[in-house]
């Protein structure tokens, strides 16, 4: 009899008494009149009844069950053409476990599959932030948090402008200070530092990560330096950076929302003793944005920009040093 026929009949029947699944996802091919064949797993030919079959030798049944499964892509089988004695069965490694996606996360870009999975980043510092350790008994350590604009500063790299100094950068392109608060213990407190420098506030009227209103914005500025506080760290809070548009987001008219947020810090940074640093006012232009002697995009200092801002900020570290503990 022809493979074809075999595997064709027993489709035929398959549904029926003759044909039934068990033994851990095996095939169990019960013997019925008028049947293709009789198997159970682990166990010899029981019979092979149908006429002209009798020519058909194990070696054909064994290929034949297995295109029939195959085919009917339900099961898989292991036929056993010896007595089974007290062999155990041979069981099949489990599947690798794989996440389901939700259908909406199609075509979705690598950068919003990430806000999806790890909404703050915290994978971007982990590493190596475990791999820091805690500071020396004598180290004035400093982390700076922010978004593009602390990380663009590069001031700790080799020939950096606080390259000698144990000054920390945990800034990240494109965030927003919820962003910022969810990582903020990983990235800020666990590393002990003495002072936080906070920049941020600048994407939140961006909406890179939705809309956001100016007070959303503040609450979140005030819950890192109450964080820090509450941990012993001094705070420093600096201001948004001028910017008289955005790029990436033509026509929000960001400058009097950012001239908004900026007088609230510096209330609030009085009124909590916090130290406050006003890059702002050093760096605007008549436009109330920052000059192209400054910035290519109106929003990310040059070289130049970080040089107006290097010093001012290394004022507002020392006066927060030096007021530690009053």
């Amino acid at each position: 009899m022809a493979l074809f026929s075999v595997a064709q009949s027993a489709q035929a029947r398959f549904g029926g008494k003759g044909v039934q699944l068990g033994g851990k996802g095996a095939v169990r091919l019960l013997a019925v009149p008028g049947s293709v064949l009789g198997v159970k797993m682990g166990f010899r030919l029981i019979s092979v009844p149908r006429e002209g079959c009798a020519a058909l030798n194990r070696i054909s049944l064994r290929v034949a069950i297995a295109v029939f499964c195959i085919a009917s892509g339900s099961c898989s089988i292991g036929v056993v053409g010896q007595e089974p004695g007290n062999v155990p069965e041979t069981k099949a490694p489990a599947p690798t476990q794989v996440a389901p996606r939700h259908p909406e996360w199609a075509g979705l870009s690598k950068h919003d599959l990430q806000l999806l999975t790890d909404f703050p980043w915290l994978e971007r510092f982990k590493e190596a932030d475990l791999k820091l350790g805690p500071p020396a008994a004598d180290e004035e350590r400093v982390v700076f948090m922010g978004d593009s604009i602390t990380e663009g500063w590069h001031f700790d790299a080799p020939g950096g402008v606080f390259a000698a100094k144990p000054y920390i950068n945990r800034g990240i392109s494109g965030q927003t200070t919820p962003q910022m608060v969810l990582r903020f213990h990983q990235d800020v407190i666990a590393l002990q530092p003495k002072v936080v420098v906070i920049l941020a506030g600048t994407n939140d009227i961006a909406g890179n990560t939705g809309p956001m209103t100016l007070e959303e914005t503040e609450a979140n500025i005030a819950a890192m330096a109450e964080m820090a506080n509450a941990n012993h760290i001094r705070v420093v809070l600096c201001s948004i950076l001028p910017a008289y548009d955005y790029p990436w987001q033509p026509g929000l008219a960001p400058a009097p929302k950012i001239d908004l947020i900026n007088a609230w810090l510096r209330g609030y940074a009085a009124a909590r003793g916090y130290v406050y640093v006003d890059y702002h006012s050093a760096m605007k232009d008549s436009r109330d944005g920052l000059p192209a002697n400054l910035s290519h995009d109106g929003v990310h200092p040059t070289q130049a920009g970080y040089d107006v801002m290097a010093p001012l900020a290394q004022a507002g570290i020392a006066k927060a040093l030096k007021s530690r503990g009053q």
